[in-house]
């Protein structure tokens, strides 16, 4: 398994050349990118093809590989939104993502697929989410770039059974999951869910969470919170997963690049484990 450490583990100002730079020093292989709407550091809806290419190159030149892409735009434009237009500019940050990742040579790109809440039920959220990314579907085929749906705090698909159907509805090899592994805890088993996802997992998030805080406040450092990490990695194994056990923490205010060594040795501990 890759290393990897997600553009968010910096804090927000950092310039790309620096989460590269921190990042190879620290021993990643790979560095997760994020989208963003506009500014920020790397990419945006506006980006070019010959941008990417550039950070793309950049990326290489330091020995990194950029394998996904993530972002928090659906949260603002989620595809299970009441509002039609709202979900066609979230299609469009869906497409973008599969745009830009086919130009980089990425893999995969995150996506939150909505959220329940008391204006979208549990039932209209499924329905409205699938239908959204059927309409994505036959350019994330055409592009070669897998779309990852990760279990996130959203009040949706609460189990990993729910989650495999969820997934196997669509029928189609370019959709998976992108599990996060600290993201479970507060209502079931990272192994459990490893295992009965199996195959449908394309890519790992790794943080880590404290039980006894129970709220957003319990995500800790890797090995600092309750992940049975042991029992995670033998899930991994067994499944013949291969691929990237991406970071996401918050970022230490002071000396940035400390969290990054720090990790790299955590995901070290993690992958070796016996």
């Amino acid at each position: 398994m890759l290393k990897g450490i997600n553009q968010w583990c910096y804090p927000e100002n950092t310039s790309i050349e620096k989460v590269f730079e921190y990042s190879k020093v620290a021993g990643f292989d790979v560095v997760e990118l994020n989208l963003y709407q506009k500014g920020g550091e790397g990419l945006t809806l506006e980006t070019t093809k010959t941008e990417a290419e550039k950070i793309a190159s950049l990326a290489s030149d330091n020995q990194i590989q950029l394998r996904s892409l993530s972002t928090s735009l659906l949260w603002e434009t989620p595809l299970c939104s009441p509002d039609e237009n709202i979900r066609k500019q979230g299609i469009h940050v869906v497409e973008r993502m599969l745009e830009i990742a086919s130009w980089i040579g990425m893999d995969t790109i995150l996506v939150v697929p909505g959220a329940v809440s008391k204006e979208v039920s549990y039932d209209v959220c499924y329905k409205r989410s699938q239908e959204s990314i059927k309409q994505i579907l036959p350019l994330a085929e055409s592009l070669n770039v897998k779309i990852g749906i990760e279990n996130v705090w959203n009040k949706f698909l609460l189990s990993p059974l729910e989650m495999a159907n969820y997934i196997d509805e669509f029928e189609s090899r370019n959709v998976g999951a992108y599990f996060d592994v600290g993201n479970v805890l507060q209502f079931g088993y990272p192994e459990q869910w490893i295992q009965i996802l199996g195959d449908r997992i394309l890519k790992v998030h790794v943080k880590d969470f404290s039980t006894s805080i129970g709220n957003g406040s319990g995500f800790v450092p890797l090995l600092a919170g309750d992940v049975d990490w042991k029992e995670v990695r033998h899930a991994l194994e067994k499944i013949g997963y291969e691929d990237t056990l991406t970071a996401e923490l918050t970022p230490y205010a002071l000396c940035p690049y400390t969290l990054a060594d720090d990790t790299a040795r955590h995901i070290d501990l993690i992958i070796n484990t016996k």
